[in-house]
C-alpha cells in the first residue's frame, strides 16, 4: 500500500473535519442571534462535500444565487402574499435571468431554493426581512466551510483522484 492516509482514514477525517465546520457555523449563528440558525450549518454542510479550489468558484454561484432568490423572492412575497402564481412567476423569470446572463444552473438552483423558503414557508415577519435572514444565514454557512477547507485542507490518499 502506498505511503500516506487509506481511504477509511480520509473519509474519517472528512467526517471529523465536516462536523467541526458544521457545529461551529451552528454556534456562530446562534450566538449572533440568526433567528433560523439551522440554515447556516446546512449550507457549511455543502460546501464541505468539495475541495477549497472548487468550493471557492461554486460558493460563489450559490452565494450569487441566494441573493439573486433573496431578492426576487422578498419582491414577490411583497406584491403577492401566499400566491402560487406569484411564486412560479418568479422562479421562471429567475430562469429566464439566470439563462440571459450566463449564470450556471447552481446559482439557479439556489436562487429557487430561496424563493421556496422565502416565499411558501408561513411566519409573521415580512418577505424582506426572511429574504435578508435567509441570505445572513446561507452567507455564514458559505463563509465557514470555506474557512474551515482553507485552514484545514482534506488529505486524500496517494492513489485517490482529486474530485471538485
Amino acid at each position: 500500500m502506498p505511503m500516506g492516509l487509506t481511504s477509511n482514514a480520509v473519509t474519517l477525517l472528512h467526517a471529523v473535519r465536516t462536523t467541526v465546520a458544521a457545529v461551529l457555523c451552528y454556534l456562530i449563528a446562534r450566538l449572533v442571534r440568526l433567528p433560523e440558525p439551522y440554515w447556516a450549518p446546512i449550507s457549511t454542510l455543502i460546501v464541505m462535500q468539495s475541495t477549497l479550489g472548487a468550493s471557492l468558484s461554486i460558493s460563489m454561484q450559490r452565494l450569487a444565487g441566494t441573493a439573486i432568490g433573496c431578492a426576487a423572492g422578498a419582491l414577490a412575497a411583497a406584491r403577492f402574499p401566499g400566491s402560487a402564481w406569484a411564486f412560479g412567476a418568479a422562479i421562471l423569470l429567475v430562469g429566464l435571468l439566470s439563462a440571459a446572463t450566463k449564470l450556471d444552473r447552481i446559482s439557479y438552483r439556489y436562487a429557487g431554493i430561496t424563493i421556496a423558503i422565502v416565499m411558501l414557508v408561513t411566519r409573521a415577519a415580512e418577505g424582506w426581512l426572511i429574504a435578508l435572514h435567509r441570505f445572513l444565514e446561507v452567507s455564514l454557512g458559505i463563509g465557514v466551510g470555506l474557512l474551515v477547507t482553507a485552514v484545514w485542507p482534506e488529505k486524500l490518499p496517494d492513489h485517490a483522484e482529486r474530485v471538485p
